[in-house]
C-alpha cells in the first residue's frame, strides 16, 4: 500500500512540480494516515471507506490537533484519494462526502473612537513628515482603504471638490469612496505645505503620498511609520493599517450604517466578508452591558 503513496509523492514532484517542502508536508500527513489504516487491518486502498476516514479524523481531534491541522490533513487526503481513483488503484473516492471543518473566525482588532483620535492627533504637524503622516491616518480612517490601495493613489484619483477619491481594489475593481471634511482638510494641507517640499528631488512623481526622497511610499514605509506613531500615542495594542480599516467599518455600523453600504465602501465582493463586523459590534454591546448594568 505504501507503494501508492510513493507513486503519489513522485507525481507531486515530477508532474505537478511542487517544492520539496510541500512534498514533505504531504508525506508527513500520508505516513500518519497510512499507519492508522494499516492498524485497522486494511490490506489495500480499495477497502478504505468514508467511515474509516471519519474514525481517523476523530482520532486527530482526540489528540487535540488544531482545526488548521485537521483541515490540512483533509486536503492532503482529498488529493491523494483523487489520485488513487485517477490512476485506477481504486474505483471510488471515500473523501467525496467528507466536509472540511470551518475555521474559527477570529474577530479583527479595532480601536475605540478615542484611541483613533489619539492616534491621528499624534504626528507633529509642525513638521513636513508629520503633516504627511496626519493626512495618511486621516485618509485610512475616513475611507477604510487597504494599505495597498493607499500607496497606489495618484494625484488624479483625488477629487476634493466632490469630496471623493477613486481606488482600484482586489480583482482590479474600481470603486468611489467619499471623503470626510477632516480628511479633505489634511489632504489640502499636505498638498500645499508638505508634498511640494518632499517631491523637490523627484518632481515627476504622480503618487499622492511620497517619502522623504519624493518617491511613492511603500507598504513597509507605512507600517514602519505607523508603529512609531502608535508607540508615541501610548496605545498598547497591535495596530496595523488594517486596524484602521476594521475600525472604520465597525464605527460605521455602530452608528447605524447598513451592511450593504459598508460592503460597498470596503470593496468586499461578498457581503459575508463584511458580516464579521456585526459580530464585533454585538461583542462590544455585550461588553458595555456587562460593564454598566448593575445586575449583569
Amino acid at each position: 500500500m505504501y507503494d501508492q503513496i510513493e507513486d503519489y509523492l513522485h507525481y507531486l514532484t515530477i508532474e505537478r512540480g511542487l517544492s520539496m517542502n510541500t512534498r514533505s508536508s504531504y508525506e508527513r500527513d500520508l505516513k500518519q494516515y497510512y499507519q492508522f489504516v494499516v492498524n485497522q487491518q486494511i490490506e489495500n486502498w480499495q477497502q478504505v471507506d468514508r467511515y474509516l476516514i471519519l474514525a481517523f479524523l476523530e482520532k486527530l481531534k482526540k489528540e487535540n490537533k488544531s482545526t488548521a491541522t485537521i483541515t490540512r490533513m483533509i486536503s492532503s487526503l482529498r488529493r491523494f484519494h483523487q489520485f488513487l481513483r485517477q490512476e485506477r488503484y481504486t474505483d471510488h473516492d471515500p473523501m467525496q462526502h467528507i466536509d472540511t471543518p470551518k475555521k474559527a473566525q477570529k474577530l479583527p482588532d479595532t480601536l475605540s473612537l478615542k484611541e483613533v483620535e489619539r492616534l491621528i492627533d499624534t504626528p507633529d504637524t509642525r513638521k513636513v513628515l508629520g503633516i504627511r503622516d496626519r493626512a495618511i491616518l486621516e485618509v485610512l480612517y475616513a475611507t477604510g482603504l487597504r494599505v495597498s490601495e493607499l500607496i497606489q493613489l495618484q494625484l488624479s484619483d483625488i477629487h476634493l471638490n466632490m469630496a471623493l477619491l477613486q481606488t482600484v481594489g482586489k480583482g482590479d475593481k474600481e470603486r468611489i469612496v467619499p471623503l470626510g471634511d477632516l480628511a479633505i482638510h489634511w489632504i489640502e494641507v499636505y498638498l500645499s505645505d508638505a508634498r511640494p517640499i518632499l517631491v523637490k528631488k523627484n518632481p515627476s512623481e504622480t503618487a499622492l503620498f511620497v517619502n522623504n526622497h519624493g518617491k511613492k511610499m511603500t507598504r513597509q514605509g507605512i507600517w514602519k511609520n505607523l508603529k512609531a506613531i502608535v508607540r508615541a500615542a501610548g496605545i498598547n495594542k497591535t495596530v496595523t493599517p488594517h486596524t484602521l480599516r476594521h475600525s472604520f467599518a465597525t464605527h460605521l455600523l455602530e452608528n447605524g450604517a447598513d451592511l450593504r453600504t459598508v460592503q460597498e465602501l470596503l470593496g468586499h465582493a461578498d457581503i459575508s466578508t463584511t458580516q464579521i463586523y456585526t459580530h464585533i459590534t454585538k461583542k462590544r454591546m455585550t461588553d458595555v452591558y456587562k460593564q454598566y448594568f448593575p445586575r449583569a
